[in-house]
């Protein structure tokens, strides 16, 4: 038997250290186009890779000492490969069942499918696992230079586990798609175990070329048409953030992001009241005292514009008032200004971090929205005392912040956390539930106002006001809360809005309720 050189033992090693990431990564993805990509998804995601890995990691050192050959070793990589290839493409029916059961939130099928998608890719994580200590061993000659033999092995798999790590995330799936993100790194890895069978025994190697053969008819089958099929589909594409689906249904056209729970842009040419949280935001300015018209909203600054559902509101009922969205996902605004008409002259479109962005302007507003959702999270970084200040020198003397914020019906803990971190820089804080859904529109102004305005307001506006504006007001009116009382205050230091946000959902869930959407569905 012809022994492997060392220079093609550490190409396999580079390979299956990037594959195992680059798997790793893609199944979460996968997972969460479904399921979201909540904590505590990514928690399951993780956990179980790592007990694959671990498992891995034992039965490939006792593997090597049983059979410490290289065709063993090539062996364990093509079935890897196979195996890596394989899983999202078996997944597949299982994840489109899921989808279904998504809409309907059928719980027990949601688990279910989760649970069998995770169970899927044991078998290659577990193999991948297997492919450095079993490496090791074939390279390892001298007893005396173990530790140099292992470091070096580790230190190139690990090499290939940061190619593994940036290539899927930043390049591949928002160019090719996560299922054919897979069938390359299947395919590279796939390459390499055959190369290294024909170097040790070429009838092995032929006798193997049928994996890659059924993975490639599989997904000739498999890999067309929609992961998630819906009615009125009309665009689906994965960015490097998300997962994204336009859909329209009574001429109304609606983004949907991951897992599709929550309704994150609407469009109807025709109507551009929406009866959801997107109207709300209209109501800002209206705490100040009155008078206080609508001439007097000059700009406004939106975090998170996503499609533009806010910044065309405000373009209506304000007129073309300068507008700076900030979105940090730019296939969300291509798909707003091709789908959603988001092509308004006043309107800046800033990609970039909403934090950094709105700290590095050098605007000042009326208005500053911050509409940021990824479900079912408020980033972290935009409920902190330090963004509500940064967010307050960029507003006028007369400026308010409007944020959207989850609740369920029972439970609003995060609302109370947000109205103390809140009053802790600005002068007043009110809260306004959005009916029919699990949102709340927390509202903070400069100076000094009272809820009392709002109604005061209402009655001074001039005759030729958008009934779009005026309906928002009223109904903000007649959903007015009182205002919590909290000593709650989070910082740049401690701000668990994920951890207060996943007790908020499984306490939902336990009860016997539906999904919990921190959506911005109406």
């Amino acid at each position: 038997m012809k022994p492997i050189s060392r220079w093609y033992l550490a190409l396999a090693v580079f390979t299956g250290g990037m594959t195992t990431l680059a798997v790793e990564l893609a199944a979460s993805r996968l997972l969460g186009n479904v399921f979201g990509t909540s904590n505590l998804v990514w928690a399951n995601i993780i956990g179980l890779i790592l007990l694959y890995l671990t498992a891995g990691y034992f039965i490939g050192g006792r593997w090597a000492d049983r059979s410490p050959n290289p065709i063993t070793f090539f062996s364990l990589l093509a079935w890897a490969a196979f195996a890596s290839g394989l899983a999202p493409l078996v997944a597949r029916p299982v994840l489109q069942f899921a989808a279904q059961a998504m809409e309907a939130f059928n719980a027990p099928v949601i688990g279910g499918s989760f649970l069998s998608v995770l169970v899927l890719f044991s078998a290659p994580i577990t193999l991948l696992g297997c492919v450095s200590p079993f490496a090791i061993r074939l390279a390892l000659t001298d007893s005396r230079h173990a530790g140099q033999v292992s470091g070096r092995m580790y230190a190139i798999s690990t090499i290939g586990s940061i190619v593994g790590t940036f290539a899927p995330t930043l390049w591949l799936i928002p160019t090719i798609g996560t299922l054919r993100t897979f069938m390359l790194f299947s395919g590279l890895l796939m390459l390499v175990a055959l190369g290294g069978l024909w170097q040790v025994d070429r009838r092995r190697a032929l006798l193997s070329l049928w994996m890659p053969l059924a993975v490639a008819a599989l997904a000739f089958f498999t890999i067309s048409g929609s992961l998630k099929p819906t009615a009125g589909l009309l665009e689906e594409r994965e960015s490097a953030y998300n997962f994204i689906q336009v859909v329209e249904r009574g001429g109304t056209r609606y983004l949907l992001l991951n897992e599709g729970q929550g309704i994150h842009s609407v469009y109807n040419p025709n109507d551009p009241e929406t009866f959801g949280t997107w109207d709300f935001f209209l109501v800002a300015p209206f705490f100040n005292a009155p008078p206080h018209l609508p001439s007097q909203v000059r700009s406004l600054a939106l975090v998170g514009l996503a499609a533009g559902t806010i910044a065309k509101q405000y373009t209506q009922v304000y007129g073309p008032v300068p507008i700076d969205g900030i979105e940090i996902d730019p296939a969300i605004v291509e798909v707003g200004r091709r789908y959603f008409d988001m092509n308004e002259p006043n309107l800046n479109v800033i990609i970039e971090d909403g934090r950094w962005a709105l700290t590095n302007s050098k605007n000042t507003y009326s208005v500053i929205g911050v509409d940021a959702y990824r479900l079912p999270y408020i980033p972290w970084h935009l409920t902190t005392r330090e963004f509500f200040t940064e967010a307050r020198d960029h507003l006028t003397a007369d400026g308010a912040l409007v944020i959207n914020v989850g609740r369920t019906f029972t439970d609003r803990r995060l609302i109370e956390a947000m109205v103390g971190t809140l009053q802790s820089v600005f002068a007043s804080v009110y809260v306004v539930d959005v009916p029919d859904t699990f949102n709340s529109i927390v509202y903070a102004t400069v100076q000094p106002t009272e809820a009392a305005n709002l109604s005061a307001n209402l009655a001074l506006l001039p005759e030729a006001t958008p009934a779009l504006l005026r309906d928002a007001v009223a109904r903000a009116i007649a959903n007015l809360q009182p205002t919590p009382i909290s000593d709650i205050v989070f910082t740049d230091d401690w701000a668990p809005v994920e951890s207060l946000t996943n007790s908020i959902v499984v306490r939902f869930i336990l009860s016997g309720s539906i999904y919990l959407s921190g959506s911005k569905t109406s």
